[in-house]
């Protein structure tokens, strides 16, 4: 279900009809990477909307914002976060490699691409509602030379026959949908029986707290502190800050949900999946990568070098192993930043 932002600000995104999975099906929209100041307010009342339109305009930047690539390390990473989602779950490392994969809300391919180079999958389909986020997943398997296709969908109404794929992955996607359930229900739908999803990437409703509150620190003290004639350099021009602050107001609409992670389980169980485990990450990590990340953004491209590189990324890493290695142990798993959640469609019982 989705509608190209070109068709107007009044015409809503939730009113026009999912294609069709035949090769009759209507034409996916363009992206729209500009949104004007009256498509934003517009999409203040129009979730569906926000969506396309935040997305769309992240859709170009967004590798490098998040600092994303389809090397070593993302593979690294992907895999990572697999692992540990289905960690003490036996079955699923027996049943690599998984034949056929979708990712739900797929941005830029970055979970699914790097997983499928990790070995996972063989063969994937990439979804989001965001024409544009389709594009660049597309181009990005292309230049990897990975077997996927795509298309620009709603993740509660999935455009894919039942019974179709061995895998569903999503990443930081689930607080971007309205109905949850519903979404997940259509997850079970699509899957083979005897089929896993994994989740991962999602706000923990204390994580989230924090995090906001480091980033709109950051970002305040960032771009006063850049006023001053000598640090004039470090300074964005104004018209990219109003840009930044636009999509800033997008972000507040188009993230929905915080989960707790026992309930986030509950929702997959109510749903009929089985072998449901949510597990948590990142508290020490979070609490640099977040200050980080913002400043990263409110810098100027470029201004910041190989050395500030590697402190960010070795950084997070060490605090990482932390987590990992010693805060998991003693920290609530509800503290942490992220969430993961992973389940299997029920199979034929013998």
């Amino acid at each position: 279900m989705t509608a190209s932002p070109h068709d107007g600000v009044n015409r809503s995104i939730s009113s026009v009809t999912a294609p069709a999975e035949a090769d009759d099906r209507t034409v996916d929209p363009a992206p729209n990477p500009h949104a004007t100041a009256e498509q934003v307010e517009a999409a203040r009342s129009d979730t569906k909307l926000a969506q396309v339109l935040y997305h769309d305009w992240e859709a170009e930047t967004y590798d490098d914002k998040w600092s994303i690539s389809y090397d070593e390390r993302c593979i690294e990473y992907a895999r990572g976060r697999f692992d540990q989602a289905v960690s003490g779950d036996t079955a699923a490392q027996s049943a690599l490699p998984y034949g056929r994969a979708l990712e739900l809300g797929c941005g830029t391919g970055f979970f699914l691409l790097n997983l499928m180079q990790a070995g996972i999958a063989d063969k994937g389909s990439v979804t989001d509602l965001s024409p544009g986020m389709v594009k660049v997943a597309l181009r990005n398997a292309g230049h990897l030379g990975l077997d996927v296709d795509g298309r620009v969908a709603d993740a509660e109404t999935i455009p894919y026959d039942d019974n179709t794929f061995d895998l569903v992955v999503g990443h930081a996607v689930l607080h971007h949908i309205p109905d949850v359930e519903q979404s997940l229900r259509e997850v079970l739908r699509v899957l083979k029986p005897g089929g896993r999803f994994v989740f991962a990437g999602e706000p923990t409703t204390v994580g989230n707290f924090y995090a906001r509150w480091l980033g709109r620190i950051t970002w305040e003290t960032t771009t006063r502190v850049t006023k001053l004639p000598f640090l004039a350099s470090w300074r964005k021009p104004q018209e990219e800050l109003d840009e930044s602050s636009r999509a800033a107001a997008l972000e507040a609409v188009v993230d929905l949900h915080t989960f707790d992670p026992t309930d986030l389980e509950s929702i997959a169980l109510s749903v009929g999946a089985e072998r449901v485990q949510a597990n948590t990450e990142e508290f020490a990590a979070a609490l640099l990568g977040w200050p980080v990340r913002t400043f990263e953004a409110a810098v100027p491209a470029g201004k910041l070098g190989w050395n500030w590189a590697k402190f960010a990324f070795g950084g997070w890493k060490t605090l990482s192993w932390v987590d990992e290695n010693v805060l998991q142990h003693v920290v609530p798993r509800g503290l942490f930043y992220n969430v993961m959640i992973t389940g299997t469609k029920p199979a034929p019982r013998a």
